[in-house]
């Protein structure tokens, strides 16, 4: 009897094991785009088709599934990727995604666009061509309220447990990439490119978001390289290349009501080369909300001819009538931030620039050996400008510091 019962014991586990074993070894099921209907002739427009293949993909149950984008030019209208979907999604792209050159044939904020997805990843050596040129013209906003929207590159909304690596962005329209609510992503080995005279061509953008990780990426852009906006929290940016652009932001913060704190932000390993600016935080000079800015460290960084190494500017507000009006103190709160090993050299005299509010002035700014010289026509040493702003500092220092 204890023979048998001990044979039956072996025969189950013999049986899970082969369960088991032939689950893990189940291939994602690929679904190659061009054999669905895509035609790779830089022409057709192919959002049908890609939509198309994306729900099948969603929907399957049974395993895990690899949308393909083999190489060649595959025009693609205003597309949208939505879940939840029942298994991870791997999309990888070798071929070339084409936007439309007229801005006005994309009817929606982002070209193409990923909402209510978790493990979703994208991959490949493919390019992401925004066809912008056609649209930067139209850009500007800073003049006239009544210009017309146009389209990111590509867009997560409510996107959790995913990552892109090694895609090149071109040329976008406005922003490349663009995070709303997006948690647990990591951003490795990926391209951006735009040239540096046209505006609001943003190479990461987001808001709302938690737990993001850039590393090992190339930032050229006519606008920030990163953006950081209200209610991001625990954001590690790290060997990150940037130039040219505006350099890392925080901000601009404080202009809308209801604006969240943006916190436990590190930048480590970073190469700012000809940028209007490295590190930057801004917030404008009469706040709509109360929020708080801190934990911030940032640490190797080198600046090679960058306009303001180091920025904070805290009475932020571009657009008239505030050049010629002030109206009052900014309300965001900035403490506890660390600044340790920057150094190289600055375009202009103030290579330190930290203009804190009257009403909430800076707190815990800790400057460990800083070490960025003046480059620039006007000859001279680099200097430092203080307003508002307790701190301590540690280990050499240039330009000479100046706070409280």
């Amino acid at each position: 009897m204890a023979y048998i019962v001990f044979a039956f014991k072996a025969l189950c586990l013999s049986l899970l094991f082969i369960v088991v074993a032939s689950r893990s070894t189940v291939r994602p099921k690929v679904f190659n785009v061009q054999r669905h209907g895509s035609k790779p002739d830089g022409k057709t427009d192919n959002a049908n088709a890609f939509t198309s293949v994306w729900s099948r993909a969603c929907r399957r149950k049974s395993g895990s599934s690899k949308i393909y984008v083999p190489k060649g030019t595959f025009y693609l209208g205003g597309v949208e990727f939505v879940g939840p979907c029942k298994n991870p999604i791997e999309f990888i792209i070798d071929g070339t995604l084409l936007a439309p050159a007229n801005p006005s044939d994309i009817k929606q904020d982002t070209w193409i666009n990923f909402r209510y997805i978790n493990d979703l990843s994208i991959s490949g050596s493919g390019t992401l061509d925004g066809q912008g040129k056609q649209s930067w013209p139209l850009n500007d906003c800073h003049k006239n309220p009544n210009c017309p929207k146009l389209a990111m590159t590509m867009g997560f909304a409510f996107v959790n447990n995913s990552y892109i690596k090694d895609i090149t962005s071109l040329n976008s329209k406005m922003g490349h990439f663009n995070f709303f609510s997006v948690h647990h992503f990591n951003i490795t080995g990926v391209t951006i490119t735009a040239p540096y005279k046209n505006p609001n061509t943003d190479g990461i953008k987001m808001g709302s978001c938690s737990n993001i990780h850039i590393s090992n990426t190339n930032i050229g852009t006519g606008d920030d390289c990163i953006a950081i906006l209200s209610g991001t929290t625990n954001l590690d940016i790290s060997n990150v290349k940037c130039g040219p652009g505006h350099g890392i932001s925080v901000g601009s913060l404080g202009k809308n009501k209801d604006e969240k704190d943006v916190k436990d932000l590190t930048v480590r390993d970073v190469f700012f080369n000809g940028t209007s600016d490295g590190i930057r935080i801004k917030t404008w000079e009469s706040s709509a909300s109360k929020i708080l800015v801190s934990n911030f460290v940032y640490e190797n960084i080198q600046m090679i001819d960058v306009g303001k190494p180091i920025n904070i500017d805290q009475k932020y507000c571009p657009h008239p009538p505030c050049e010629h009006e002030q109206k009052g103190e900014s309300h965001v709160q900035i403490q506890d931030l660390k600044l340790k090993n920057i150094y190289g050299t600055s375009k202009n005299k103030v290579a330190m620039n930290l203009q804190c509010s009257k009403s909430f002035p800076c707190k815990n700014v800790e400057l460990i050996d800083i070490n960025i010289k003046h480059n620039g026509l006007e000859g001279g040493s680099s200097t430092a400008v203080c307003e508002n702003v307790d701190g301590s500092v540690r280990g050499k220092m240039v330009p000479q510091h100046c706070l409280n």
